[in-house]
């Protein structure tokens, strides 16, 4: 007797409350509903859509752990549209990278090989906004410097001043897809940042090195200004080549990310 092949599987049909949730989700993302926008009441979705008010809260509730909506409770309440977070994509991506064992090398190196070619794209495509937000940047991290004591600034105010700077590399490259796995990316190097900048600071530092990272950036915003595409991409390659140094201090660089977000 010949054995039948197994053509099908169990497949588990979505739930009504899962297809309203999408179908909402699809108007946002389409910009049928916008941020700030309310949903109509409870009682015209349910009608709209056939369903009970269990079902369309359950509905709610998905949306809201994706926080495409905000659901406020009472006589004054309502579903309010919020625009699409990226901290939601951070925390999952995190997640997995920390099921799988990830180190903080692993993920340097990703931006290693992501965050120079984004600057040579910022040089092709920078506006004078581009150049004026990073020279904003560079003026923060200046007066940090400058009221911090012995010309030492605050170490979370330099890693959160620092992160900027190479957030808007990202950001402003031109390609929505880097900038956004820069964002995906966001949670770990912020949090990696103010572990590691915190622990370096407990030495001795001198105000040298504060100004030698200042004049690196200020060197990729003259070389992104005047549109060199292969001088930006070279120099912001050797400058995370040097600030890993920095960055991954007695060992550091093979630290698991289950460990950095214990």
């Amino acid at each position: 007797m010949v054995a039948q092949a197994q053509v099908g599987r169990v497949v588990r049909a979505p739930k009504t409350a899962e297809l309203i949730a999408a179908d909402m989700r699809r108007q946002i993302v389409r910009g049928e509903l916008k941020p700030g926008e309310t949903l109509p009441p409870e009682t015209q979705l349910m009608e709209q859509y056939g369903v009970s008010r269990p079902t369309l809260r359950e509905a709610f509730r998905i949306l809201e752990t994706e926080t495409l909506i905000s659901v406020r409770r009472g006589s004054r309440g309502g579903a309010q549209v919020m625009k699409p977070d990226l901290s939601v994509a951070a925390r999952y991506v995190g997640l997995l990278l920390q099921l799988e064992g990830t180190t903080i090398d692993d993920v340097y190196e990703a931006r290693m090989v992501s965050e120079p070619v984004c600057a040579r794209m910022l040089a092709r495509n920078r506006t004078q906004k581009d150049i004026d937000d990073l020279r904003a940047c560079v003026d923060e991290l200046r007066e940090a410097v400058a009221a911090g004591e012995h010309s030492v600034p605050d170490p979370i105010k330099w890693a959160d001043l620092t992160y900027r700077f190479h957030e808007l590399v990202m950001q402003r490259c031109g390609n929505k897809t880097l900038a956004v796995q820069g964002a995906v990316l966001a949670d770990i190097v912020a949090t990696h940042l103010r572990s590691s900048v915190s622990q370096s600071f407990t030495r001795a530092e001198t105000p040298r090195r504060f100004q030698k990272t200042i004049r690196s950036y200020e060197k990729l915003i003259k070389l992104v200004e005047a549109g060199d595409e292969e001088g930006a991409e070279q120099h912001w390659r050797s400058h995370m080549e040097i600030a890993a140094k920095h960055l991954f201090p007695q060992g550091q660089k093979n630290q698991p990310l289950v460990d950095l977000f214990s």
